[in-house]
């Protein structure tokens, strides 16, 4: 047996970027922020903070409600996938891209921080929910997978 769970906590780098299909289906990707505070050794060495920047994918009604709620700056609680893909440059050269499927989502700033959070876990329109309170994708697992022919 084995695991694929990725849990991060952190701050949107930059507002999502949607993409509508043919379909209907939707697909946001935002880059994501994580940081290790900044120590000091018992010895007076200074270890410097450390940030990590990630690349999420939200897929489904998932990335409809982050296009709508979600903004820079706005702190987020996520779990998902953690998938590597890979692709051939305008040069030819294999570059590789590692990204994190979203299953769910937890909007963390205040209200008045990101104009209403909100989020349906249903398939009906988006309701207003207090922070914390987790959002499902119901979306289907890796088939019909349009962003895995993305040159990014």
């Amino acid at each position: 047996m084995s695991v694929n769970k990725v849990i991060l906590l952190g701050n949107v780098g930059q507002d999502p970027k949607v993409t509508y299909y043919d379909g209907g289906s939707c697909v946001a990707q935002v880059s994501f922020a994580t940081s290790e505070r900044g120590y000091t050794l018992q010895n007076g060495t200074q270890v410097p903070e450390r940030t990590e920047w990630h690349n999420l994918v939200f897929r489904g009604r998932l990335a409809e409600v982050v296009e709508q709620y979600v903004h820079k700056g706005d702190k987020l609680y996520v779990e998902g996938k953690i998938r590597t893909r890979s692709y051939d440059d305008q040069g030819g050269i294999k570059r590789y891209v590692t990204e994190i499927f979203v299953d769910t989502m937890d909007m963390l700033s205040p209200k008045s921080a990101n104009q209403g959070s909100a989020a349906s876990q249903g398939s009906g329109t988006a309701q207003p929910v207090q922070p914390q309170q987790p959002v499902q994708s119901q979306a289907s697992p890796a088939q019909n997978n349009p962003t895995d022919d993305l040159p990014f």
